[in-house]
């Protein structure tokens, strides 16, 4: 539900993974090979002859020395400002509040996530079916979703867990006085290791689909 592109974080992973690894295998075989080392030896040094003619071919005055020199300090600049630009876009969407609503001039009520999560918290107080809950909202088009992970015991059946998890969405939906998108994620304990099911659930809808996640 966040707003992470994943098509071009793993794009990105996997480019970074196949530079890695090209470099991984060009130290492996200078350490092992002694051609292989004998030419990285003459390519470093043939770099260090390049650079070096490069900076001169562009006099500074000053520490510098080398216009080309203060165009590598802005591209690393640059490249910093880019990652740090790509780093503050993962995730995002995020929000503590899933409801606010303005009565004229009276004042404005907001609901936030904690309530959600302390009414979901008392509606399951003695169930044995569930080992506990999370509740998190989310803006996706700027519109409010709540995201309700359920962790259920081993050995629970999974259509009791699931009719559940509706019991919370009908009491969410009675408590803020409207239906709100809910995407429920119910998981197992750690030794179960099964795919657990997913039920996601749109405003207006009176069945709700069940389908696998991986």
């Amino acid at each position: 539900m966040s707003q992470t592109n994943r098509a071009l974080n793993r794009i990105l992973l996997a480019l970074a993974g196949l530079m890695l690894i090209a470099a991984g295998a060009a130290t492996a075989g200078a350490g092992i090979l002694p051609d292989a080392a004998a030419a990285w030896a003459a390519t470093g040094s043939s770099l260090v002859d390049q650079t070096g003619s490069l900076l001169a071919s562009a006099p500074l005055p000053g520490p510098a020395r080398s216009w080309w020199a203060v165009a590598g300090v802005a591209a690393l600049v640059l490249a910093a400002g880019l990652g740090i630009a790509w780093l503050a876009s993962q995730g995002g969407g995020r929000t503590h509040r899933v409801g606010r609503e303005t009565d004229g001039g009276r004042g404005t009520t907001v609901v936030e996530t904690g309530l959600i999560s302390a009414a979901v918290t008392e509606a399951l107080a003695g169930n044995r079916l569930v080992l506990g809950t999370s509740v998190s909202a989310w803006e996706v088009k700027g519109e409010p979703g709540l995201r309700l992970r359920i962790r259920a015991r081993q050995g629970a059946s999974p259509r009791d867990i699931a009719n559940t998890a509706d019991e919370l969405v009908q009491g969410i939906d009675a408590l803020l006085g409207h239906p709100l998108p809910v995407l429920v994620r119910i998981t197992s304990g750690t030794r179960t290791r099964v795919a657990v099911p997913g039920r996601a659930r749109e405003p207006g809808s009176t069945d709700v689909p069940l389908h696998r996640i991986t």
